[in-house]
């Protein structure tokens, strides 16, 4: 399973956006590439499709630059994630993925499916209580955070097989 780089790139250009939203200032694209070594084409790719979707806006100027719309512990990750990226297994997988006609041709009840499932409920669970503001401590913050959330998650976990 893998993240693409479009979402590590642009989690990483929010963070940078984020710690500069505490002091009011609004970065550049030139800033944020050069922060992150990331490639300004990719940077400017990146934020226009955040400011599209209401994370950022953008002002020019001497002054100008990029700010988050709101705080950062505002923004849940998995929204995020879900922007730049999609959900790794949604329910279009499987009508891609079918045999003749809309039968699995594995087998009647696909266990496969259930295998998927379960994985983008755990990864939900973790990303959709993580704000962008507990990424923007240390790591090991950010960890024992996730670690207390499913220790509680434990608890009430049910397997949600709809969408």
């Amino acid at each position: 399973m893998k993240f693409s780089a479009q979402e590590e790139y642009g989690i990483r250009c929010l963070i940078r956006l984020g710690k500069a939203y505490q002091s009011s200032k609004g970065l550049t694209i030139p800033e944020i590439s050069a922060a992150e070594g990331i490639s300004q084409h990719n940077v400017a790719k990146l934020l226009r499709t955040l400011r599209m979707e209401g994370y950022l806006e953008s002002e020019r100027g001497q002054s100008g630059g990029y700010s988050l719309t709101r705080s950062p512990n505002q923004i849940i990750v998995g929204d995020i994630l879900r922007t730049l990226g999609g959900k790794l297994f949604g329910e279009e997988f499987c009508a891609s993925h079918t045999g003749q006609g809309s039968i699995c041709k594995n087998s009647i009840e696909c266990s496969t499916r259930a295998l998927w499932v379960l994985i983008q409920n755990a990864v939900d669970q973790v990303v959709d209580r993580l704000t962008l503001q507990d990424l923007m401590g240390p790591e090991k913050e950010v960890l024992n955070q996730s670690d207390n959330n499913q220790k509680t998650n434990a608890k009430h976990f049910t397997l949600n097989t709809s969408f």
